[in-house]
């Protein structure tokens, strides 16, 4: 063969690999385009995964209606408490007083209800008034004295923590005692059947809440506004975001959702502890990791963080039915925490 068409041969065979190459990127970078602009799909594709897995596994015995609304009641709570922290989150903080400001809201609803009388109606608004309280007093000290999220929400947990077992003097308010003086604060506890499904009220209360936030940040300036102030704060605040009266706003609902979630706990113990929920926070941020909601604020979406909770749920039941031991739960939860991140940093390169 001559030179000539020996480089030629070359050139062509350049040329092809390119091309292949360009393709190649090409196809990986709308994947990338895809996941960063729907962000909770990668959760829900692992979550029709685990279903089908444990389907395929365990039979008729997963895929009844009973075990399948026993994981909706197993991650009410963690649902609710992880929608809070998903809010913060979205503005690239992190908030580990949840648990702690959940439990301290439920023992102010027992404890005004049982030690000072008080209709049980009132003592739940007290509840709510002592989560949007603590919400504040973090909102406030993030946004206006500008402390590092972390550390705020870390004191204001080891504060509301301390508070809860010195004023409840770690007292528990057994569940006859509420069923029979205060029966609402057991609502979220109750059941109806639909079918062969159970479905109890604070299943129906994160379903609710998650569509509710679901619209809020989707179609409300508050909810671009908080994209925008965990996207890039300065450039939020250029644009004419008040990012201050943000961040405190969150905050403030996050602490409402807390005490929503504490008064679902009521319901889902029976009873009212101050030594419940104890890992609600570390569950909270579990659920919106897997969920796909960027730790680095200004993406994801709340349906992300229902899958996160679910995919968790279904893990924990498809493993406790098969019999294995529970630590192997741990594991693939921690697999799945890290292996979201790392799909996370990937997907903003797009970005880059």
């Amino acid at each position: 063969m001559s030179s000539e068409k020996f480089d030629a041969a070359l050139d062509d065979s350049d040329t092809e690999v390119a091309s292949f190459d360009e393709d190649r990127n090409g196809i990986v970078r709308k994947i990338q385009s895809v996941l960063h602009t729907y962000p909770s799909l990668v959760p829900l594709v692992v979550l029709l995964a685990s279903v089908a897995l444990f389907g395929f596994l365990l039979g008729e015995k997963f895929f009844s209606p009973f075990a399948l609304t026993l994981i909706f009641q197993q991650v009410a709570i963690v649902g609710i408490v992880g929608a809070a922290q998903t809010l913060v989150i979205l503005t690239a903080g992190i908030d580990l007083s949840v648990g702690a400001i959940m439990v301290l809201s439920s023992v102010v609803m027992g404890q005004f209800t049982f030690r000072y009388g008080l209709p049980a109606e009132f003592a739940v608004l007290c509840g709510f008034a002592v989560g949007a309280l603590c919400g504040y007093i973090n909102g406030f000290l993030v946004a206006v004295v500008r402390l590092p999220p972390f550390i705020v929400t870390l004191g204001m947990w080891q504060i509301v923590l301390a508070t809860n077992f010195l004023y409840s003097a770690n007292e528990t308010i057994r569940g006859s005692d509420i069923a029979e003086k205060a029966a609402i604060l057991q609502f979220f506890g109750e059941k109806f059947k639909v079918g062969g499904a159970v479905i109890t009220y604070g299943v129906i209360a994160l379903v609710a809440l998650v569509l509710v936030l679901s619209y809020a940040l989707n179609n409300t300036a508050w909810g671009r506004h908080v994209y925008a102030v965990g996207d890039d704060p300065d450039a939020a605040e250029l644009a004419g975001v008040r990012t201050r009266k943000i961040l405190i706003s969150v905050y403030v609902v996050a602490g409402l959702i807390c005490s929503l979630a504490g008064w679902a706990l009521i319901g889902r113990i029976g009873s009212v502890s101050p030594t419940a929920g104890q890992f609600a926070n570390i569950e909270s941020i579990t659920a919106v990791v897997i969920g796909g909601i960027s730790l680095f604020g200004g993406r994801g979406s709340i349906l992300g963080m229902l899958f996160g909770a679910l995919i968790v749920g279904v893990f924990s039941l498809g493993l406790r039915l098969i019999g294995t031991d529970p630590q192997w739960t741990y594991l693939l939860i921690g697999v799945l925490i890290i292996s979201a991140v790392g799909v996370d940093q990937w997907i903003r390169k797009v970005a880059t």
